[in-house]
């Protein structure tokens, strides 16, 4: 009776299993062997006890004056660097004892205690001989997490020095990581210690970093100047080259005059005056400083703004009475005052001192508006002498002058000069030749008009030179083409000419009187606006080769040659004013 109910026991536990899957088998089975989840720290520990009192170890690790016995087999599973050593022919591989350089003892405890048990406490005593060590022990997990430790402690105090000690592994990550924080934090960071100890080329290339966030130029120049002073007598020397990157234009005038020209140690360095005397010409130009100095950055209150004014429709029939704002940074436009009564086609646009001038127009119109851009309205001032429309209007030397043109009749050789102080205007010498629809442009202290209609059919390519000092006008060298509907600008001292339905972008150099094409444009385009701002050349709007106005916008960087789309117009748009001028975000 025993046995059999033993049987019946026995049968029934054995036909349970029998009844189980095989999945669940092996289930059951892996659960019962992984069970064990401490059995690997048993075996680290064990080993970490072993290595602590010598037992089984086979290699002893010379450290800055100090042993440490250990295991190959674990040094091995832990650092590719003893890896490649114990595996190879090295003769290091097979001695007793190994020499270990460039690593602090501790640090190799350090390390040690890691291989074996697998933890170590990274802080900021310990971070830099760690990283040092699991570097050239070839250890990355350990690097990686010293890596996120460093990343975590970027503050204004340290950014500086953990930014040389990326450079100096090549830490991509931690590098860009570290020095976007200081271009970010620069205003803090340059109060700090650390700043002070940038070389000269390091603080060049932050002062001139377009990313450097800054809301005030005042804030960079006394960053430059706390640097400075730190080794006044060495670095006093190198001050010139130091302030080229400081925008010394775009300081309140106030400060300027107070802080900057009052300075003991730029008093007392001539080579800088040129930049002081470059500051106080802005300080009465205004924008017609061609330098890089007089540009805002990118993150400041102060940005290059675009405004379009007026222009025919795309059938040319309409006179477009908008005045559009357009911010290249956030690519939004924004209307502005319109002028009042004013519908005319074929004007001329320009700036001075930050305002905006229109003149003439079509047909015969003689007057002159002024759109204050502090004030934000247009004021009229003193008309033209004679009307005129298809001229140009620029600026040079704080003056307005309004070239060429047509009057109905004839072309017009006649030249117009604006005096904003008297607001007057009085005739100065005509040029040689008379034309219409010239590009005109002011550049290196002169003025240039470049082709033109001549009459109704025949152009010129002919190239006038005006010069204020002398009163004189000259030829310089012909342009390779002889076209009119031309426009021009200048950018870093060359003169570059869009228009004409030509289909390339030519460029003028008056130093060595040379013209070059210096990019292909994707069509023929004339009667574009054409204006600099931020460094590059925007060309927007203007008539194709069905005499059609068009929406396109491009720019063009003469820095890298290469032109690029730019955002559509709001409308079809040619004939219309183009300039830029400098605006606080939001007003």
């Amino acid at each position: 009776m025993d046995r059999s109910m033993g049987e019946e026991r026995s049968t029934y536990r054995t036909n349970g299993l029998e009844n189980t899957s095989q999945e669940e088998k092996e289930e059951k089975m892996c659960l019962k062997l992984c069970n064990g989840s401490c059995h690997a720290e048993e075996i680290l520990q064990t080993l970490n006890a072993y290595r602590q009192s010598g037992i089984l170890t086979d290699v002893v690790l010379s450290v800055g004056g100090q042993e440490f016995p250990c295991h190959r087999a674990a040094l091995s599973a832990n650092s590719a660097y003893f890896r490649a050593m114990f595996s190879s022919n090295l003769k290091e591989g097979h001695q007793d004892v190994v020499s270990i350089q460039k690593i602090a003892a501790s640090a190799m405890s350090l390390l040690l205690d890691y291989m074996y048990g697998g933890s170590l406490v990274i802080q900021e005593d310990n971070v830099e001989s760690v990283m040092e060590a699991s570097d050239l022990l070839q250890i990355p997990r350990l690097r990686d997490a010293c890596i996120r430790f460093l990343e975590d402690q970027l503050h204004p105090c340290n950014c500086v020095g953990i930014l040389k000690f990326a450079d100096s592994f090549s830490i991509t990550s931690l590098s860009e990581k570290s020095k976007k924080f200081m271009l970010e934090g620069f205003s803090e960071v340059s109060c700090h210690e650390e700043f002070l100890d940038l070389s000269q080329a390091e603080l060049i290339a932050y002062l001139s970093n377009e990313e450097l966030v800054v809301m005030k130029e005042e804030v960079v120049y006394e960053a430059a100047m706390r640097w400075v002073r730190h080794d006044a007598k060495t670095r006093k020397k190198v001050l010139r080259d130091i302030l080229e990157h400081v925008r010394l234009p775009l300081l309140d005038p106030t400060y300027f005059l107070e802080k900057v020209e009052m300075d003991a140690i730029i008093q007392d360095s001539p080579e800088c005056f040129p930049l002081l005397h470059e500051a106080r010409t802005y300080y009465i130009l205004g924008n017609e400083v061609d330098s890089i100095r007089a540009r805002p950055r990118k993150f400041m209150d102060l940005a290059e703004v675009i405004v379009v004014i007026g222009g025919c429709d795309k059938k040319g029939l309409l006179k477009l009475p908008f005045t559009d704002r357009y911010h290249p940074k956030t690519k939004e436009w924004m209307a502005l005052a319109s002028v009042p009564g004013y519908t005319k086609s074929e004007f001329a646009a320009c700036t001075l001192k930050n305002d905006i001038y229109v003149s003439g127009g079509h047909i015969n119109s003689r007057d002159v508006w002024m759109f204050s851009s502090q004030l934000k309205v247009w004021i009229k001032v003193a008309s033209l002498h004679k009307g005129r429309w298809r001229h140009k209007m620029v600026n040079l030397h704080g003056k307005l002058y309004a070239v060429g043109g047509f009057d109905g009749f004839h072309r017009l050789s006649t030249v117009e000069c604006y005096d904003s102080f008297s607001n007057s205007w009085t005739f100065i010498d005509a040029m040689l030749e008379a034309v219409s629809s010239a590009a005109i442009t002011p550049c290196m202290n002169k003025l240039y008009v470049i082709g033109g209609a001549m009459d109704d059919y025949a152009n010129t390519d002919k190239v006038q030179c005006y010069d204020p000092e002398e009163g004189t006008w000259t030829l310089v060298s012909s342009t390779p083409f002889c076209q009119r509907c031309v426009n021009a600008v200048t950018l870093d001292n060359t003169i570059y000419v869009i228009g004409g339905l030509l289909m390339n972008i030519f460029s003028y150099n008056p130093s060595q009187n040379i013209w070059m094409e210096v990019a292909a444009l994707p069509g023929p385009l004339e009667s574009s606006g054409v204006t600099v701002c931020g460094g590059k050349i925007y060309i927007l709007g203007g008539r194709d080769e069905n005499g059609e106005g068009t929406d396109m916008a491009f720019t063009f960087d003469p820095a890298v040659g290469k032109l690029e789309d730019e955002p559509p117009l709001q409308r079809c748009i040619s004939y219309h004013g183009c300039v830029t001028i400098l605006q606080s975000p939001g007003r």
